[in-house]
């Protein structure tokens, strides 16, 4: 008998017309002004190609607009939804030659179907509007490639949002100054490209591929600004089961930017609170720095015609010099997802990532650290190394951990400055060292180059710190009382058995005496931090072929390395 196989419904994909828009501009009050009213309105609503040159040298005692009326009409799946967007009392005082002494909008609101929004007003000074002209090629720059200020004092007043079931506050934004230059890429050109990328996303045409490289390398080292600010906003709602919920984020802080340059940016005092449900609060959020220059130069550079075979060959060069990110007081409450009824708890007090040197799209130096690592280790657990804590009776951790590391090129060597973890009233353990004959070839473009001189590197030396802060003590008593002994008494035995151990390993070694003392005072409790220094006999130092060897037999490593022990 055959089967009825039921068979999914097509999804079907929205269809969307393109926006319709439309500029309403009841009036307009020009005093003294090179430019009369209805240009100005022509200007306002779309004319300002055909208008650049007279508006990028305009002269007026003042230019009030008492308001602009910006109508958007969208189609989706034949049904159409107005937004209305209203520029309140805008207004351009002492105009010289395209220079506004202060431009100043009132405010302006927004309303959709499904929400309205308000914000305060805006002004700047030095009102630039032949330069914004020249940036973009709608006026001639006469071949300046100088930055100039396009405005300065820039304040942006705060402003609420409301909708069914959220409702937002938010704080002003301002900044002291933006300059700019004249780009080689004109507006026109940029809304070409534009209409370009909506037709083929994908941009497989290699010559647009070119083309918009350009454009992108151009506007990078187009602009630079003073720092800007942020006040932050705060929303109330309701998440999607009616709960009660809060999104707030305190100051923004952007650093200045450069040519090449996109700065560094900071967030403050991030909160997000479900009622009923859970939380997650961040103290500090920073974004550090990218430096764009060797990406400006790659894309710069790139042929008229660019693709997929000059990407895959420049794809390191156009990697950014990223300068790493760094967030501090970290606590989250939230269910856990994977388990009914049970909650993630955790803090981070501070973590930070440092990124530094780049070769060839890869950094040569690396800091990455974190400390105040607080959670609760949960009882049902799969990890086996989460198993063997909460064994020897650990419920919750307080851990820290740093790696740093940094090619030397002077040396061939990577300084390993510390790698190390440790935990409060548990132990630390901290590990530094050199390894050598790593070359540049390591960061070679060549894949191939590049794993053979990783294949050369050689361990030279390291360093281990052991400092012990409670785990022991925990090891045992739980090794106690699976045996019904006393502690102390386990303490000499198990340092007697390592001592031994190490002696019987290093078959006589002139440095075996003085390890396995180390360890032993070290294991008994008498010292409670151990150090143990290893270093190669010869250059440049223990090859790989020397760790495949030991892997059959550890001790060939024995008679290659010079050892040095301490405990305390």
């Amino acid at each position: 008998m055959a089967q009825k196989v039921k068979t999914k419904p097509t999804e079907q994909t929205a269809t969307a017309e393109p926006p319709v828009f439309s500029v309403s501009i009841p009036t307009v009050e020009a005093v003294d002004s090179s430019i009369d009213a209805d240009t100005i309105k022509a200007i306002l609503s779309g004319a300002l190609v055909e208008n650049a040159d007279a508006l990028a040298g305009l002269n007026a005692t003042s230019i009030t607009v008492p308001e602009i009326i910006l109508t958007v009409t969208s189609t989706v799946d034949g049904v159409k939804e107005d937004g209305v967007l209203t520029f309140n009392n805008l207004v351009l005082e002492n105009v010289v030659d395209g220079v506004a002494a202060s431009a100043r909008l009132e405010g302006s609101n927004f309303d959709v179907e499904d929400g309205h929004a308000e914000m305060g007003s805006t002004s700047a000074t030095n009102f630039n509007i032949g330069g914004m002209l020249g940036v973009y090629g709608l006026v001639d720059a006469g071949g300046s490639t100088e930055m100039q200020t396009l405005y300065a004092d820039f304040l942006m007043e705060g402003g609420t949002f409301e909708a069914e079931d959220v409702s937002c506050d938010f704080g002003p934004v301002s900044g002291a100054e933006v300059r700019g230059r004249p780009m080689e890429t004109s507006f026109l050109e940029i809304m070409t490209l534009a209409q370009q990328m909506e037709d083929d996303p994908e941009m497989a045409d290699p010559v647009f591929m070119g083309k918009f490289m350009r454009m992108y390398a151009d506007i990078l080292t187009a602009f630079e600004s003073s720092e800007f600010t942020f006040d932050g906003f705060s929303c109330a709602g309701t998440d999607d089961e009616g709960r009660p919920m809060a999104v707030e984020i305190g100051n923004v802080i952007m650093a200045g930017m450069s040519p090449g340059i996109y700065p560094q940016i900071s967030m403050d005092d991030f909160a997000i609170k479900v009622e009923g449900d859970g939380s997650i609060t961040l103290g500090n959020f920073t974004i550090k720095q990218f430096d764009l220059s060797a990406t400006i130069a790659a894309l710069a550079n790139a042929p008229e015609e660019v693709d997929e075979s000059w990407l895959e060959t420049n794809a390191r060069a156009l990697i950014p010099a990223f300068d790493g990110f760094s967030f501090s007081g970290l606590a989250i409450d939230i269910p856990d997802p994977d388990a009914d009824g049970e909650r993630i708890v955790a803090d981070i007090d501070d973590f930070d990532l440092s990124l530094s040197n780049y070769i060839n799209g890869i950094p040569s130096a690396v800091d990455t650290s974190a400390s105040g690592i607080r959670a609760a280790l949960p009882e049902d657990t799969q990890d086996e190394q989460l198993q063997q804590l909460i064994a020897l009776g650990i419920t919750k951790i307080d851990a820290a951990f740093r790696l740093a590391a940094a090619w030397n090129a002077d040396t061939n060597s990577i300084d390993v400055e510390e790698v190390s973890v440790s935990g409060v009233d548990l132990a630390s353990v901290v590990l530094s060292g050199t390894i050598a004959n790593a070359t540049e070839a390591l960061f070679s473009l060549d894949e191939n180059e590049a794993l053979m001189a990783g294949m050369g590197v050689a361990i030279k030396a390291l360093n281990l710190d052991v400092t012990d802060s409670g785990l022991s003590d925990i090891i045992l008593a739980v090794a106690a009382a699976d045996q019904g002994a006393d502690p102390a008494t386990l303490r000499p035995v198990f340092a007697g058995l390592a001592e031994g151990t190490i002696i019987g390993m290093m078959a006589g070694a002139a440095d075996a005496a003085k390890l396995g003392s180390a360890v032993n005072q070290f294991v008994s409790g008498t010292a409670k931090s151990l150090n143990i220094g290893i270093e190669a006999k010869t250059d440049p130092g223990l090859s790989m072929v020397d760790f495949m060897t030991a892997e059959e037999d550890p001790t060939s490593l024995i008679g290659k390395v010079n050892i040095t022990a301490s405990a305390k």
